[in-house]
């Protein structure tokens, strides 16, 4: 009694642990979700700066009587984004396959048994304190048996395609970019959330201020969302907590 009196608290803590994410989509019932509000990507409060290894600082050779600058698209002004603020266009093109399979089998037998014959004496006190009908001798036997076979295959196949415009939030001392690109796209009750976040090169920015996902370091691409579609296709909280703590 005394056991589950103190288990008590943590079952209910286990329980209202999910709640706490539900309350804003019990907040939504009836309604579209919630877009979020246009904000300063480095007022986040997961927002960090970036670092990364910076080479030697180097002087730019001065060019006498010339009014060409290196690097520049333009005469007289470069017009590609390069200054904290300036907006850059991700372009996001991935095509990713994949084709796994594979077989297992595994069997186990085990059989244990405990008992305390003797012990300094103490053995005596377990029919007291357990009941008389126990025997120290053979507390506890068990035996098991366990086999399993498995087959797995996994054969995926991903196209994402995105163009995403994103704000340059730092630029590192070596000159390279960092730049975080977010868009919100609801649908009738589905709010489609895309976050696109890396460090670029000024050259690999093209002429129309766009740069490939793939020139971009550090990149973290995620597209994902919530609503009544997400909500019927993910788990419950119960079963996703159950796949967690199951051994078996």
């Amino acid at each position: 009694m005394i056991a589950s009196r103190a288990l008590a608290p943590a079952v209910a803590l286990i329980l209202l642990l999910p709640g706490c994410g539900s309350l804003q989509r019990l907040s939504e019932v009836g309604r579209p979700p919630a877009m979020t509000p246009s904000s300063d990507p480095t007022a986040d409060p997961a927002y960090r700066p970036i670092t990364m290894p910076m080479p030697r600082p180097q002087t730019e050779p001065a060019e006498a009587n010339s009014l060409w600058r290196q690097g520049s698209r333009a005469f007289f002004k470069d017009q590609r984004a390069a200054n904290v603020g300036d907006i850059v266009t991700v372009l996001v093109n991935i095509t990713d396959n994949a084709d796994l399979s594979n077989q297992s089998t595994a069997t186990r037998n085990g059989t244990e048994s405990l008992g305390v014959p003797n012990l300094l004496g103490l053995e005596r006190s377990i029919p007291r304190v357990l009941g008389k009908s126990v025997n120290p001798s053979s507390l506890v036997s068990t035996t098991s048996n366990n086999a399993s076979t498995g087959n797995g295959a996994i054969k995926r196949n991903e196209i994402i395609t995105l163009r995403l415009a994103g704000v340059i939030t730092q630029v590192l001392p070596n000159g390279n970019l960092t730049v975080a690109a977010r868009q919100e796209v609801r649908v009738n009750s589905e709010l489609r959330d895309l976050q696109v976040s890396g460090v670029i090169r000024p050259q690999d920015i093209a002429s129309d201020n766009t740069v490939h996902h793939d020139r971009m370091a550090e990149a973290r691409i995620s597209y994902g969302g919530r609503g009544q579609i997400t909500d019927v296709q993910r788990p419950r909280y119960g079963q996703q907590l159950l796949d967690i703590l199951l051994p078996f």
